[in-house]
């Protein structure tokens, strides 16, 4: 089975990442711990949120493409079967959450989670009545020295791109990630899709009122291709941004420096 694609035209999440990743740096502090809040609930592990107390990815260059959703929202541990510290949606950014597994035991699988701190896991139930598995056969590979983007399906090269990458201040952060949402701003501005993945800029909490959210998305002037000039987002062309919309949420992204 393969994931589905879903362009979720989400006005808020839309509007706050896109101004992220058009728009200036802005440095704050927003946090949520690991364990119950002080109103007892679960933190979430969305792209707004970090998360305390739970393991990060040791092997941040390698994926295989299998991914899971969760068919209602799941506690999220340290260990298969330990004390849940977050709870993952079965949501992000108005879509279905798809997360890739980078380990499996019976019963459970560890998961890429899209909160800070970048690379973070967790454990969640694996059965079949909890989630549903699936296989993305798209892979998307990032090379910021190079500044190139390289799209595969089935371990086939289907298109390869000359892209603008975070500049030295503010670094497209590398490791592997994938893509969580699709989003159609309501007001297209500088991109008609913003394609978010699990990952955020190292240097800025926040910017342009977002959460500091890295992605992919269109760019109205070529001179800025294979440039270092973002805030950490990956700029595209127009037919990179057509092709990676048709990859499936979850697909695995690995950004190499």
């Amino acid at each position: 089975m393969t994931p589905g694609r879903r362009i979720t035209v989400a006005a808020t999440a839309a509007a706050v990442l896109a101004a992220g990743c058009g728009g200036g740096g802005e440095k704050s502090t927003t946090a949520s711990g690991g364990g119950p809040q002080g109103d007892g609930k679960l933190p979430e592990a969305t792209t707004y949120t970090t998360l305390k107390g739970l393991p990060q990815d040791q092997a941040p260059f390698k994926a295989d493409g299998t991914v899971v959703r969760p068919k209602a929202p799941l506690p999220v541990s340290a260990q298969p079967g330990g004390p849940a510290l977050a709870m993952l949606p079965d949501k992000q950014l108005g879509g279905p959450t798809w997360v890739p597994v980078v380990e499996s035991r019976p019963g459970w699988n560890r998961v890429l989670l899209p909160s800070r701190p970048n690379r973070v896991t967790g454990w969640i139930p694996g059965a079949t009545d909890k989630v549903e598995t699936a296989r993305s056969t798209h892979a998307v590979t990032v090379d910021v020295s190079d500044r190139r983007l390289t799209l595969t399906e089935s371990g086939r090269k289907v298109g390869s791109w000359t892209v603008a990458v975070g500049e030295a201040k503010t670094p497209t952060p590398t490791g592997r990630t994938f893509l969580l949402a699709s989003l159609a701003p309501p007001k297209a501005t500088y991109s008609p899709l913003i394609l978010p993945v699990g990952a955020h800029s190292e240097t800025l909490d926040t910017f342009g009122g977002g959460p500091g959210t890295v992605a992919f998305h269109g760019w109205p002037r070529k001179d800025v291709f294979g440039k270092a000039v973002t805030h950490g987002c990956v700029r595209v062309p127009a037919d990179a941004l057509a092709r990676l919309s048709k990859a499936p949420l979850g697909t695995p992204v690995e950004i190499v420096d």
